[in-house]
């Protein structure tokens, strides 16, 4: 009977390690990169409904909405991705599309074609020049320049337009004709037939595009819009499909830009494959040699745990779920490995002390399975609280590594407590596996952590104090563009240039303003940051100053004031509702609010911990950096998580020993587990610090000092804490 339930196991595990093989290979078919990985446009438009009645502007937003996706779909490219965000907002991602004056023209142009009447009475146009306008009539000039008198009232707009296309004028110059429907063919020829001799001109968007005078009455139903000197080809086919979309509800706003080039593209995915290499490799090798033979089925459990994520997130795809691959996401996937150890850590130490009480192997192992497995599940549910909130805070990028960890986790719990224990099972059938060699970091420990407790209060008390002094005294410069606003732009040139000359290129571009910063690693690649759009003008500066120094642009991104706000409202509001999400579950689960209360306070203290250093280093919060902290938030409980799982399981086995005994009994007993489990996930990170490239640098340098902090606080915060709490109660 036994041999039958194992068989089916392992059946179970083959199913399901095929269905996910299937689903996840080959990954270029079946994965879909994010535009930091492969580049593009990610575009946040607000669409401004101030000037739309209430009940119009629902309505007003879909239709926008609908008008960019004909227009994108027009502009060939190959699947974007186009959704709406909040009331007002739309984002839009072009994978591939780097033009960023082409596509935000192209998108954001409002296209409202009028045909309007002209007066060419030169008494009029010369009162008008002084100031003095006729009524009905605006003042503008054409595109070359010279003074025209326009009527106020549209004689025929843009709904009357049935279909355009790029053609040739009279001089075969490129044009773009235009052809009306059945409503538009009968106003434009009685338009034309009733102002025979005047000038009708065709305005797009307030622009003057060409005044032709009306020779004939025209009921062709037919049209051509030309410009001085002609079009250019691009203009041209940009103009017929803004025409054929028609004139969008409401004009928009671009609030966010993140334009990333393939070349920065590239790099990300060589860095972050190298640094997840290296990683994994050197958790594996850990996890061999500390463990032996309980050490090699954690890394088969690893390994599928890998499958399990690409696979899902293969199968995801199929299913139209937005699963895309991203940097941070590879980032995610290689972290949930290092996370995953710590359920196998817990298992193995486990089966390691009950080993020790005289136990059969048989026994030691279920004995070790069950213990350990109310810790794995509290723990990991944790830290998918924090995961949860880091979706619903994040987009694009940010959306993906959430995406890993949360498949991650699941997979982890599936491996760690089913596979590997299936494994355990089939190597018991053999009667001369009686033994298990495991090396062993520390021995039994008796060190009185809580009665340190107060000179630990204090050292963190120092640390936190001159950390945020340093934070807060920067101001908005301890905030990236993402919180603060502005723009940056990164540039690689083919030989080094210096910050002084790059500043001088500014100068000569008009921007004062700028922060100049060139990477040690390479000094071909400088950075600016400004408060407002000057890439165009900074593009077109170093391409006339530096002939012989050719560049590419590997990242242009921008973020507008109202919306570098909202995203550091949404930051704070997401770290809140997952500490307070965290501070419930802990509450519920262990049955005492001083628990939820002492671990929340141990995760603001990693937290403060991590940005006063990133303020003490020169490191700016940007949204990895919220990324990281949301992390440390969900990870940081896991340790203390443990021991208070321990502190329940003594009060329960030694009814005689006073709380602060036990609570310094169970920080012993898993002080070794504490110090591998994050030692070995910072493996992980360090391999992503060192070797994940300049975009995921933050973002790892705050994971390592998060979860370094978390040790400490899970032995001298939260759990001296607890106690002082449980005294309070009394």
């Amino acid at each position: 009977m036994y041999k039958n339930t194992l068989k089916y196991k392992v059946l179970f595990i083959l199913a399901i390690t095929g269905f996910f093989l299937w689903f996840g290979f080959p990954l270029k078919r079946r994965i879909n990169l994010g535009l930091d990985l492969r580049g593009g446009m990610h575009l946040v438009l607000r669409v401004d409904t101030s000037a739309i009645a209430e009940s119009h502007k629902n309505d007003a937003v879909e239709m926008n909405m609908e008008k960019i996706r004909y227009r994108i779909d027009r502009l060939g490219v190959a699947e974007p991705f186009i959704q709406r965000q909040g009331f007002d907002q739309i984002v839009v991602e072009l994978p591939g599309v780097t033009d960023r004056a082409r596509a935000k023209e192209l998108i954001g142009t409002t296209g409202l074609l009028e045909f309007r009447l002209v007066n060419d009475d030169p008494q009029a146009l010369a009162q008008a020049s002084s100031g003095t306008i006729p009524d009905g009539y605006e003042y503008k000039k054409d595109e070359d320049g010279r003074p025209i008198l326009l009527s106020k009232t549209a004689a025929l707009t843009g709904d009357a337009i049935k279909d355009a296309s790029v053609g040739m004028d009279q001089y075969g110059l490129p044009s773009v004709k235009i052809e009306f429907n059945d409503k538009g063919i009968k106003a434009f020829g009685d338009l034309t037939g009733e102002n025979i001799n005047k000038r009708l001109a065709i305005v797009l968007d307030g622009a003057v595009r060409s005044a032709p005078a009306i020779r004939s009455k025209i009921d062709s139903g037919q049209a051509e819009i030309t410009s001085a000197g002609g079009f250019e080809p691009t203009e041209a086919n940009k103009l017929k499909i803004v025409l054929e979309s028609g004139a969008l509800p409401a004009p928009m706003v671009l609030e966010e830009e993140r334009t990333i080039g393939p070349l920065l593209g590239a790099d990300s995915i060589q860095s972050g494959i190298k640094a997840s290499i290296i990683g994994t490799l050197l958790v594996f090798g850990f996890m061999a040699v500390y463990y032996f033979t309980s050490g090699l089925i954690a890394c088969v459990a690893l390994f599928l745990n890998f499958l399990l994520v690409i696979g899902s997130l293969g199968f995801l795809g199929t299913l139209g779920f937005p699963a895309t691959l991203t940097l941070p996401g590879i980032a995610g996937i290689v972290l949930t490995l290092g996370m995953a150890v710590d359920a196998n850590v817990l298992i193995n130490e486990r089966v390691r002390e009950e080993l020790k009480l005289g136990k059969n192997l048989w026994s030691a192992v279920g004995s070790g399975y069950e213990k350990a497995f109310s810790a794995i599940f509290d723990s990991n549910l944790t830290t998918l609280i924090a995961a949860v909130f880091l979706f619903w805070f994040g987009t694009g990028p940010i959306r993906g590594f959430a995406i890993t960890l949360t498949i991650g986790l699941v997979a982890s719990m599936f491996t760690a407590i089913f596979v590997t224990r299936t494994i355990f099972e089939l190597l018991l059938l053999n009667k001369k596996f009686t033994s298990l060699k495991m090396l062993q970091l520390l021995g039994p420990t008796k060190l009185d952590f809580i009665g340190k407790r107060r000179i630990f209060f204090v050292i963190s008390l120092i640390v936190i104090i001159t950390g945020m002094f340093v934070f807060f005294k920067k101001g908005k410069n301890a905030y990236g563009i993402d919180f603060s606003g502005g723009q940056i732009q990164e540039y690689q040139f083919e030989r080094p240039i210096t910050a002084d000359t790059m500043r001088g290129i500014l100068h000569q571009a008009g921007v004062t303003d700028a922060a100049i910063n060139q990477y040690k690693e390479d000094a071909r690649i400088i950075s600016i940051r400004t408060a407002e759009d000057t890439a165009e003008a900074v593009g077109e500066k170093l391409k006339a100053s530096l002939p012989d120094n050719k560049f590419s642009v590997l990242r242009v991104e921008k973020v507008g004031p109202i919306a570098g706000k909202q995203l550091q409202q949404k930051a704070i509001f997401a770290l809140c509702l997952s500490l307070l999400g965290i501070l419930v579950y802990v509450a519920f689960r262990f049955k005492h609010i001083e628990f939820g209360i002492a671990g929340i306070i141990a995760i603001f203290h990693d937290i403060l911990v991590a940005l006063g250093f990133l303020a003490l280093t020169g490191r700016q919060v940007d949204l990895l950096v919220v990324t990281a902290l949301l992390t440390i938030a969900g990870y940081s409980i896991n340790d203390t998580i443990v021991i208070y799982d321990r502190v329940r399981e003594n009060m329960r086995l030694n009814h005689r020993m006073t709380l602060k005994d036990v609570i310094n009994l169970s920080v012993n007993q898993c002080l070794s587990r504490t110090i591998l489990t994050t030692g070995v996930t910072l493996f992980v990170v360090i391999a992503l610090f060192f070797w994940g490239g300049e975009v995921l640098n933050n973002f790892a340098f705050t994971l390592l000092v998060g979860f370094i902090s978390g040790v400490y606080s899970t032995v001298y915060i939260a759990s001296p804490l607890v106690l002082a709490f449980a005294k309070k109660r009394r």
